[in-house]
């Protein structure tokens, strides 16, 4: 399939390719940062998940109110949130370089993605649950309901649509950290951006870089439009 997307794109762009980087190698770094995305999206999301129900059910006026646990995950998360990517990826190299026994590259880059994307995630997921109307959740709770199916029988999937359009506005986000992990050696679409666009001030590539990311985020936004009409 690789090949022969490779072999399309290099005879449709062939007329007009003009940079010492291959096609091959932009599929590749296109490759690289498609990995990253999806990779830090799926921990970041089960970190968000976590981090939003938490505090849902945990806040003064929550299902199972606890002031310990919201008092000290509220300003965590917020702190979390308050670091730009590229300090938080630079701050956190011992905790990679354990993980992944490396600092630099795709594998590495995708520790600080998660540390970074994981508190947004769970910010916009707890703002899409807080929109559920507080109606359905004292009918669940009159009718029985446990906390656990209060949450996963009653305000996710009430909170369903919200949720897509938010996930979706984060996986944008993360793309362009995957952008900015590549100034710093995390391979993608930021690196050959980086290395050649600006570096080698290779014009050609950096207008296609750019428009790689613009049509990877078109995608993602016409998706998630898409997946969060369907009920």
């Amino acid at each position: 399939m690789r090949d022969l997307f490779v072999q399309w794109l290099t005879q449709i762009t062939h007329p007009f390719w003009n940079s010492i980087v291959s096609v091959d190698d932009f599929v590749s770094a296109l490759q690289q940062t498609i990995y990253m995305v999806v990779i830090a999206f799926f921990f970041g999301a089960i970190w968000g998940f976590l981090q939003a129900i938490t505090l849902l059910v945990t806040r003064p006026a929550g299902i199972l109110p606890n002031r310990v646990i919201y008092q000290v995950l509220n300003p965590i998360v917020n702190g979390l949130r308050s670091l730009p990517f590229v300090i938080l990826m630079i701050a956190i190299i011992p905790i990679t370089k354990f993980i992944t026994g490396k600092t630099i590259g795709t594998a590495a880059a995708i520790v600080p993605l998660v540390a970074y994307i994981g508190p947004y995630m769970g910010r916009l997921i707890e703002i899409s649950l807080l929109e559920v109307n507080e109606g359905i959740i004292e009918s669940a709770q009159a009718m029985g309901a446990s906390p656990a199916q209060i949450i996963f029988k009653f305000i996710l999937p009430e909170a369903r649509s919200s949720l897509i359009l938010n996930l979706t506005s984060a996986n944008i986000s993360l793309i362009g950290a995957t952008a900015m992990a590549g100034v710093v050696g995390g391979g993608g679409i930021g690196d050959l951006a980086y290395s050649y666009g600006y570096q080698r001030f290779d014009t050609f590539i950096m207008i296609a870089t750019i428009i790689a990311l613009l049509v990877l985020v078109q995608i993602v936004q016409m998706f998630g439009d898409w997946l969060s009409k369907i009920r």
